[in-house]
């Protein structure tokens, strides 16, 4: 498959006309006069020449040498080892310490005592390829971080991937799951979204396994002969219900300092009401092969050998689990580099440096571009360059359990960040293949631009144009208008999350991904030498990275102004709300069809056909929405953002004063926050941002204008007309903001 891909992507960019020289031809440097930009392609050239792969390497071999997980011994060195690198480079550099929730497993037991017996092993065997498996004493064991404790026994129900459509399917066969046992496979959702379903529908535990068809040997070779998780390869993983909130569990909304006041745990609202664990596929098949009851349908069915049944039973299953719910601390790595012109706008960096055992690649191979960067700007700065705007890294602990430590640090500062913060821009994994962009749209043709100046180097040719050639094999060209990328939306499951949905500001996620295979993740195997086997051998993707991001820091904080743009927004915004509308109508006409064959006895579910459905009941109709709001406010966008798009020129950015510029920054910067309402989502009011959020059952899954979709989506029809308005009010408010940017260029302000 992979080789086919290679030869589909050779041959598109032969198709493409792409070049074969290993220099990319610099495109033009948005918010840039010149002949600065001209000057600033030269200090780019140098950047790259003090990155060395080798370097990275031995960062990485030295960083998941050991375990380093909150609150562990090697966790603490890791944080000083950057700390003091930083240093050495020439930042103002400081550990800030939170004291975090962070429950350790101290029981976990899992046996099936009908109709058959066996005892889960729960323990990932080390092998002598990997030289750091061996070090159990100091391994975390695996399990769910924020399970609750508990001694359960029921029937089991296998429920395919936990989501909330999978309990549809499960109502209309007539199985019900209170007081029983839930088994997940992984996929489908985020890991906490399972427990928390579960939850709902009765259910008084969880398990969770990795099925070989979607982590496994359905993928290919296994570890270690290959990169794929084997039959005992556990993922580890917190199950906290983010959605919520993310960051500890006990202080919402303010940094979890050592004096901060904080929730009793039986308050926490993150927490999961029922024992959730974690297991392999080895330990996983006696339980589902113990299954009866009705077969699962054919999408259900997973890689294991066995003929996968549902249940109820008669498999029972007895679950015993009890933590540590001990706070440990969380060191953030904070590194400065003070503008020389505009101090008070932060342009800020981060990857995390936790993981749950070496985390080789999550998030190790993030962290070594970060520092790789870091190092190259600080001789940048002892050869007497000094950028506009002040540049912060941050080397984020706790990640893991559920983004504590940047979410913490974001709500401590959260009125510094407010008034200044310019971007956040973050990594977390990478390895070898294809640019993945995500992030804000007021961004889009910025990162663009970028990915057409950076080289891949395993073709030659632009990392945007490698990009587009897989696009073409695997059927997805669409572009942009003016003929950008569209880049992704941010959800969450990463530390972008607390600056852009929380705070408002303006971010990227980055990473290169796409040939190297899985199969180490959040395990024991997430090791050096399954990295440099499977993942970037020669780093030289790490280099890639470091030039990619590398240029993002560079131009934000060196740009005479900011390099946002407004049209790729309004393009995209419209889509969502497209979406949205068309979304409207499929329920609609389905809720109508469905009606009509209930009401004439004609309903039948395509599905197994040695299985008995029960219809579903009628739902209520769906109303005929009025989108009109929204429309008038995308089309008063839409002419905004041209406007703007008119009026921004290198020749006009010149004839702007210092001070105009720095205003014309200000408003530039607000243009995200005034996207964040104070009372945020529904239900959820630590979420302000209105454009992008992590979907309610989703987690990780993003939802884009989420007040209005997810309303839609729960059939709540005054809620979701109320939230229409809000969001039509929404982005009148960022149109203004255009406008008054443009003002400023145009001297009509």
């Amino acid at each position: 498959m992979i080789r086919s891909l290679r030869v589909g992507i050779v041959m598109a960019l032969v198709v493409l006309g792409a070049s074969a020289t290993p220099v990319a031809q610099p495109g033009p440097k948005r918010g840039f006069v010149q002949p600065r930009a001209d000057a600033h392609a030269a200090l780019e050239l140098r950047f790259d020449a003090a990155l060395e792969a080798d370097l990275l390497r031995d960062w990485m071999q030295h960083l998941s040498s050991r375990p380093h997980h909150v609150g562990s011994p090697f966790g603490k060195e890791v944080a000083d080892f950057v700390a003091a690198r930083f240093t050495e480079w020439g930042y103002d550099t400081a550990i800030e310490e939170f004291q975090v929730l962070f429950p350790t497993p101290r029981l976990r037991r899992l046996e099936l005592v009908a109709p058959t017996q066996f005892t889960a092993s729960l323990a990932e065997p080390p092998l002598e390829e990997d030289a750091t498996s061996g070090q159990q004493d100091e391994q975390l064991p695996s399990y769910n971080a924020y399970s609750i404790d508990g001694n359960v026994s029921g029937q089991l129900v296998y429920v395919n991937y936990g989501v909330p459509a999978d309990y549809d399917a499960l109502e209309r066969l007539g199985i019900d799951v209170r007081g029983k046992i839930v088994i997940a496979r992984y996929g489908g959702s985020w890991r906490g979204i399972k427990p928390k379903v579960a939850a709902e529908q009765g259910a008084i535990g969880c398990l969770i396994y990795s099925d070989p068809r979607d982590d496994g040997y359905g993928r290919g070779d296994v570890y270690p002969t290959g990169p794929y998780r084997m039959g005992r390869g556990v993922q580890r993983g917190s199950v906290a219900d983010m959605p919520l909130f993310p960051g500890d569990p006990l202080t919402p909304n303010v940094g979890a300092t050592a004096d901060a006041e904080r929730l009793d745990r039986a308050d926490a609202p993150t927490l999961t009401t029922i024992p959730v664990l974690p297991l392999s596929y080895a330990d996983a098949r006696p339980l589902l092969e113990a299954l009866g009851g009705p077969l699962a349908p054919l999408a259900w069915r997973g890689g294991l050998p066995i003929t996968y049944h549902i249940g109820p039973g008669p498999a029972v299953v007895e679950l015993e689990l009890a933590f540590n719910w001990d706070l440990a601390p969380a060191y953030d790595v904070i590194a400065t580099l003070e503008g020389s012109e505009r101090p008070d706008q932060l342009v800020i960096r981060g990857n995390h440096h936790d993981a749950w055992v070496n985390g080789a690649r999550d998030p190790i191979s993030g962290l070594v571009a970060l520092m790789a960067e870091a190092r190259a700007i600080g001789e940048l700065a002892r050869s007497g360059w000094r950028p506009k705007r002040t540049l912060v890294f941050a080397a984020w602990d706790a990640e893991e359990p559920g983004l504590l430590g940047s979410t913490e640090w974001a709500e401590l500062h959260a009125d510094r960040l407010r008034a200044q913060a310019v971007a956040y821009i973050n990594t977390d994994g990478n390895s070898r293949g294809f640019l993945g962009m995500s992030g804000s749209h007021t961004l889009e043709r910025f990162i663009n631009e970028i990915a057409r100046d950076v080289i891949d180097p395993q073709t030659d040719v632009s990392v945007s144009e490698r990009l587009a050639a897989r696009r073409q094999v695997a059927g997805n060209p669409r572009f942009q208008t003016n003929g950008d990328h569209p880049i992704g939306a941010l959800g969450s499951g990463s530390d972008y999350t607390p600056f852009l949905q929380h705070l408002g500001i303006a971010s990227l996620n980055l990473g290169y991904s796409g040939e190297s295979g899985g199969g180490s993740y959040h395990s024991i195997f997430d090791s050096f030498d399954h990295y440099i086997r499977f993942g970037d051998p020669t780093f030289e993707y790490g280099i890639t990275l470091a030039q990619t991001t590398g240029r993002v820091l560079l131009r934000l904080t060196d740009a005479d102004v900011l390099p946002f743009e407004f049209e790729s927004f309004s393009e995209t915004v419209t889509r969502y709300v497209d979406e949205i509308v068309t979304m409207t109508d499929e329920m609609r006409e389905e809720t109508e069809r469905t009606t009509r064959l209930i009401d004439d006895g004609r309903y039948v579910l395509a599905a197994d056909p040695t299985t008995t459905y029960v219809p579903p009941t009628t739902q209520d109709p769906v109303p005929h929405l009025n989108f009109a709001p929204l429309r008038n406010a995308l089309t008063r966008l839409e002419a905004s953002a041209r406007a703007y798009g008119d009026a921004l020129s290198p020749d006009a950015v010149a004839k702007l004063s210092v001070a105009d510029q720095r205003a014309l920054d200000q408003i530039l910067i607000r243009t995200e926050r005034v996207l964040t309402r104070e009372e945020g989502l529904p239900g959820r009011p630590w979420f302000t941002h209105q454009i992008y959020a992590p979907g309610f059952y989703t987690g990780y899954g993003v939802k884009t204008i989420p007040g209005v979709r997810e309303a839609i989506e729960q059939r709540d029809w005054p809620l979701a007309t109320t939230q229409i308005a809000l969001a039509a009010d929404t982005l009148a408010l960022f149109a203004a903001e255009v406008d008054r940017a443009t003002g400023i260029l145009t001297g009509s302000r």
